[in-house]
């Protein structure tokens, strides 16, 4: 797994040789959906996944989505998790899958207070052979092309 990368609304500079990390450019896609996600109660939250209500996450998931991806092509990985310590605000962990133009992303979105982030679980394109370059670019234009 990789790390967690944090949502920031910046751009990337196009005068940059290395391309953007994979975890930056699915963060940068999903700023509006964690936003969305993160108007949802978090008490409740945490109640549909400690009782494990998957079919209500998924709605949750599904509503917060449709807003900025065609259908389909984001959606709830029947997994999540939550941490709750007394001194501090709760973080929820809900895993997601992107599957668009012959992309398809697994990953672990973190919803926070405050702060939001991707880990990465892994990334398959229908391509063999492509450089971190070349992925990086079929991940941004899948992403780009599922907007709506």
């Amino acid at each position: 797994m990789g790390p967690t990368t944090a949502m920031n609304a910046r751009p990337h500079s196009s005068r940059t040789l290395r391309p953007p990390g994979r975890e930056q450019i699915i963060a940068d896609a999903l700023v509006g959906v964690a936003s969305e996600l993160r108007l949802t109660d978090a008490g409740a939250l945490i109640s549909m996944i400690h009782n494990d209500e998957a079919a209500n996450i998924a709605d949750l998931v599904n509503s917060s989505t449709e807003l900025f991806f065609k259908g389909g092509t984001l959606r709830y990985a029947l997994s999540a998790r939550f941490k709750a310590a007394w001194d501090a605000t709760p973080t929820v962990e809900i895993d997601m899958e992107f599957r668009h133009a012959a992309v398809c992303a697994f990953f672990r979105l973190k919803i926070g207070q405050r702060r939001a982030g991707v880990e990465i679980i892994d990334i398959l394109f229908d391509e063999q052979g492509l450089d971190d370059c070349a992925r990086a670019g079929r991940l941004v234009a899948a992403l780009e092309s599922a907007r709506l």
